[in-house]
C-alpha cells in the first residue's frame, strides 16, 4: 500500500474531510430548499416567471457582492473553520426568516443575504480542503461535493413531503435548522485544529497580498478556468429555478414527483463526484472536464424533447452524473494552479464569476418562458454550456496534467 493509499485511510485524515462535506451539504439543503418552495412563493404571490427569476438572481447579487471580500477574508485571517460556520449560521437565519415575510421586497432582501452566507463558504472551505490534502485534491474536493449533492438530494425528498402536508412557510423554517445542526459540530470537532492557517495568515501582509493577487489573475489558465465554471454554472443555475417550474406546469406533476426528479438528478452528481476526483488525481483535470461538459450540452438540450415523465426522470439523472462530475475537478484544477497563500482568494474569483454569469440565467431564462414558453429556456441553457467547452479548451494543455 502506498503513503499515500494509507493516508487516506486514517481517520485524522477523514475526519475534517467528512465534516466540512457534511457542512457543505447543510449548505445545499438550505439553497435547495429555496428553490422547492419558489414555486409555491410565485404561486401565492402571483408572480410572473420574470419576478420569479428576478428573485433567485438576488440570491446571486448577494454572491457577488460577498465575493472578493470572503476570499481576502480568510486569506488574510486564516480563520477557515470560523467563516465557515459563520456561513452555515447566515443561511439558516435567512431561510428562517423567508417564512416568516410575505413582502416581495423583504424577500428579495433575505434572498440577497442567503446567496451572501453560500459565498461565505466555498472560499473558507475549499482552501480548508485543499491545504489538508494538498496531493488528493480532486478527491478531497469531490467528498466536498458529494457532500453537496447529498444535500440537494436529500432536501427535496424532505421539502417535498413537507410541502405536501404543511405551507411552504413553515417547511423554510423547518428546514434552517439543519445549518444550525452544522455549524455547532463544526465549531466543536475543528476549531481548535484550524491553527496553521491562522499563523501563516499573520505573516502575509496586504502589499504583498495585492501583488500576488494581481500576477496570479493574469494568468490565461486561471481567467479561463473561472469563465468556463461561469458558463457550466449559469446552466446549473438556470436548471435549478426552471426544472420544477417545467415539471409543475408543463408536465403536471405533483410536488412529491417533482421532489424526486430533482433527488434523481442529485443521485446522479453523488455516483460520479468521487469517480471524475479520483480520476482527475490519475489521468488529469483536462479530460474528465471536457467529457463531462460536452456530455452535459446533449443532454440538457435534450430534455427538450421528452414527454414521458419516467424517461424524463432517467434523463434528469445522467445530467446529473455528468453536470456534476465536473464541478470538483475544475476547482481541483483552479486549486493546482494557483499559490496555496491565494487559495480563498482564487475560490473567490471562480464563484464570484459563477456568481455573475447565473444573474443572467433566471432573469433572461424567465423573459424567454413567458415570450416562447419554458422550453425555450433548455435551448439557451445547452447554449451556455456549449460556451464553457470552448473554454475549458483555452486552458494551457500542460495546465490540466498532473
Amino acid at each position: 500500500m502506498s503513503e499515500a493509499a494509507a493516508s487516506l485511510r486514517s481517520a485524522r485524515i477523514q475526519m475534517p474531510v467528512v465534516l466540512v462535506s457534511l457542512g457543505h451539504g447543510a449548505t445545499h439543503w438550505i439553497a435547495a430548499t429555496f428553490y422547492l418552495v419558489l414555486p409555491f412563493i410565485v404561486r401565492e404571490l402571483g408572480l410572473s416567471y420574470l419576478e420569479a427569476g428576478a428573485l433567485v438572481t438576488c440570491f446571486h447579487v448577494g454572491s457577488s457582492v460577498a465575493n472578493l471580500p470572503s476570499g481576502t477574508l480568510v486569506d488574510l485571517t486564516g480563520r477557515r473553520v470560523l467563516i465557515q460556520a459563520a456561513a452555515l449560521v447566515g443561511g439558516s437565519l435567512a431561510l428562517f426568516g423567508m417564512g416568516l415575510v410575505k413582502a416581495y421586497i423583504a424577500l428579495c432582501a433575505l434572498v440577497v443575504l442567503l446567496g451572501a452566507s453560500n459565498m461565505l463558504w466555498h472560499p473558507a472551505a475549499i482552501s480548508y480542503l485543499s491545504s489538508h490534502l494538498p496531493n488528493n485534491r480532486g478527491y478531497a474536493l469531490s467528498i466536498h461535493a458529494l457532500g453537496a449533492n447529498l444535500g440537494d438530494a436529500m432536501a427535496p425528498l424532505a421539502v417535498g413531503w413537507l410541502l405536501a402536508v404543511t405551507h411552504w412557510s413553515a417547511t423554510a423554517e423547518i428546514n434552517s435548522l439543519t445549518g444550525l445542526a452544522a455549524a455547532g459540530v463544526l465549531l466543536m470537532v475543528l476549531l481548535r485544529t484550524d491553527t496553521a492557517s491562522t499563523a501563516a495568515a499573520k505573516a502575509m501582509d496586504w502589499r504583498g497580498y495585492a501583488r500576488s493577487l494581481v500576477a496570479t489573475l493574469k494568468a490565461r489558465a486561471v481567467w479561463s478556468l473561472c469563465l468556463m465554471a461561469g458558463f457550466r454554472t449559469m446552466t446549473q443555475s438556470g436548471l435549478m429555478v426552471f426544472l420544477p417550474l417545467y415539471l409543475l406546469n408543463e408536465m403536471k406533476v405533483d410536488a412529491i414527483w417533482m421532489g424526486f426528479t430533482l433527488m434523481m438528478l442529485q443521485i446522479g452528481g453523488m455516483v460520479a463526484t468521487p469517480i471524475a476526483g479520483v480520476l482527475s488525481d490519475r489521468i488529469g483535470r483536462r479530460p474528465i472536464v471536457l467529457g463531462g461538459i460536452f456530455a452535459t450540452t446533449l443532454l440538457v438540450f435534450g430534455l427538450c424533447f421528452v414527454r414521458d415523465p419516467v424517461v424524463f426522470v432517467f434523463c434528469v439523472s445522467v445530467l446529473g452524473f455528468f453536470m456534476y462530475a465536473v464541478r470538483p475537478v475544475i476547482h481541483s484544477w483552479l486549486m493546482d494552479v494557483s499559490p496555496p497563500s491565494l487559495a480563498a482568494s482564487m475560490t473567490s474569483t471562480m464563484f464570484g464569476t459563477q456568481a455573475l454569469l447565473s444573474m443572467i440565467a433566471p432573469v433572461f431564462g424567465g423573459w424567454l418562458a413567458d415570450h416562447y414558453g419554458l422550453g425555450s429556456v433548455f435551448y439557451f441553457l445547452a447554449a451556455m454550456v456549449l460556451v464553457a467547452n470552448a473554454l475549458a479548451l483555452a486552458v494551457p494543455e500542460a495546465e490540466g496534467k498532473r
